[in-house]
């Protein structure tokens, strides 16, 4: 797995939606989606800086918290992805025939 962009990839909906699976309470699922909100960066050049935009997905670099997002939202992820294996291969090993979308 090629990890080299990560934080910049994960969408931050995937977060929420890990540590409310995870069972983390909802004051601090705000409170760490709310690091987020309006999160703007610029882009430097030799030329000067961009005007500032916002980013939508992602995870903060450098922040202490981000590995551990990280972590929460691929486990999760991992976990949800073992559960749809299993089902397919009980549905295959079950003898039905018809197709199961994921």
């Amino acid at each position: 797995m090629d990890l080299e962009k990560a934080f910049d990839r994960v969408p931050r909906e995937v977060i929420r939606w890990a540590m409310r699976k995870l069972g983390v309470e909802e004051w601090l699922v705000s409170a760490v989606m709310s690091m987020y909100t309006g999160a703007k960066t610029v882009v430097i050049t030799v030329y000067g800086n961009s005007s500032g935009f916002e980013v939508k997905v992602g995870m903060h670099q450098g922040s202490a918290l981000s590995p551990l997002l990280f972590v929460y939202g691929r486990v999760v992820y991992v976990a949800e992805m073992l559960v749809v294996i299993q089902y397919n291969v009980l549905v295959v090993t079950s003898g039905y025939t018809r197709s199961v979308v994921v």
